[in-house]
């Protein structure tokens, strides 16, 4: 059946309804691993900002219950697509692994040629490390780096990180536990307990239908940009699936989202004069190829100044990006400070409370303010 329009669609409904499928509003979610496993992968490349994420979508969730989560195994980061890292169900990893890894390591053959990274280096990096990690062991970052230094793996310019990235891509090794304000490497098979097994349609088929549950409304071309699956394979696995989704037509394209979610369209989609304060790097603007939905192309260098690559945390009103906010020194001097688009008028005066509530929140969070 062909996608049918809906009258109250508009580009912050949209949005809106992206919020809601994320846990940003409503009831969000229950717990840490509940909110991960949920989104299926949740973008983690600025460690601190992903614990934020996951603070945004578990009601009176506080920084500790995060880093929590990670240091007792429930939730886990590493490099599932895109080159870039993530936070994931552990039990995921290595089904997706299993479906991602040969497609990314052979978009790197040509940076790791210019390394000077053969098969036999990360063969011989693998040896050192797991000897590193044996145990139940774990190592900094640097510690591994030198072990990799000691079987005459040079970790000068960026080797390093690829060494790692690719032992991770081979789902030998793993972020564990914190240590500080960073994270500790270990065996994926000592941190690991119980890994789910999937075949790469079935895997492919449940991958799209969470991601389209957590992100929706998205269409297959979000979910094959978003997972670096070819669209031909995106396309089948939604074939298998779409019985369970709804398909609603937007500006003459096909947006697929969970019946729970589409249900608010007849009920009333919430979060209409909701504002958040997301950080950096987050799902509701990285979590699809087309941002225009959430984010007007003519403010997307205000988010990315000079296209960078490192995104800024944004203010979102009513389902669509207002601007962004900073907090100096992670907001313990107690400078939470929003940066809106009109920079003549500024927030409304509504809007201008509710960011404040959510700067207390994100001290709460941070544990720096009493609840």
């Amino acid at each position: 059946m062909a996608a049918v329009g809906h009258p109250r669609l508009s580009r912050a409904v949209m949005g809106r309804l992206r919020l809601a499928s994320q846990g940003l509003t409503g009831p969000g979610f229950g717990s840490v691993p509940a909110a991960v496993r949920s989104m299926p992968a949740l973008q983690a490349q600025d460690l601190q900002a992903s614990l934020w994420a996951v603070g945004q979508r578990v009601p009176g969730s506080r920084l500790a219950d995060v880093r929590a989560a990670l240091d007792r195994g429930e939730i886990v980061r590493s490099w599932p697509m895109r080159g870039t890292l993530h936070l994931l169900a552990p039990e995921d990893l290595k089904w997706i692994l299993a479906i991602t890894s040969a497609r990314l390591v052979k978009s790197l053959a040509g940076r790791h040629r210019d390394l000077g990274i053969s098969s036999a280096d990360v063969d011989a990096a693998a040896e050192a490390a797991l000897q590193r990690v044996a145990g139940g062991a774990a190592a900094s970052r640097a510690e591994m780096f030198q072990a990799f230094e000691q079987a005459g793996q040079s970790t000068a310019g960026q080797r390093g990180i690829h060494l790692l990235a690719m032992l991770c891509q081979r789902g030998l090794l793993v972020q564990g536990p914190l240590a500080g304000n960073q994270q500790l490497v270990v065996a994926v098979d000592d941190w690991i307990k119980t890994s789910r097994t999937l075949d790469r349609e079935e895997g492919i088929a449940e991958w799209l239908f969470r991601y389209l549950r957590s992100h929706g409304p998205a269409t297959e071309r979000d979910f094959a940009w978003w997972s670096g699956i070819p669209l031909t394979e995106t396309r089948a696995a939604l074939a298998e699936v779409r019985d369970r989704l709804v398909e609603v037509e937007f500006e003459g394209k096909s947006y697929w989202l969970s019946p729970e979610t589409a249900a608010l369209l007849e009920d009333g989609v919430p979060g209409q004069r909701a504002v958040l304060a997301l950080p950096g790097f987050d799902e509701f603007l990285l979590g699809y190829t087309d941002r225009s939905i959430a984010l007007p192309a003519h403010h997307a260098d205000k988010i990315v100044p000079g296209g960078n690559g490192v995104f800024k945390k944004t203010i979102v009103a009513g389902g669509e990006v207002v601007g962004t906010w900073a907090a100096p020194g992670n907001g313990r001097g107690g400078a939470v400070v929003a940066e809106p688009f009109d920079g003549v008028n500024g927030l409304r005066p509504a809007a201008r409370k509710s960011f404040e509530l959510q700067a207390a929140k994100y001290r709460r969070f941070l544990g720096l303010d009493r609840p």
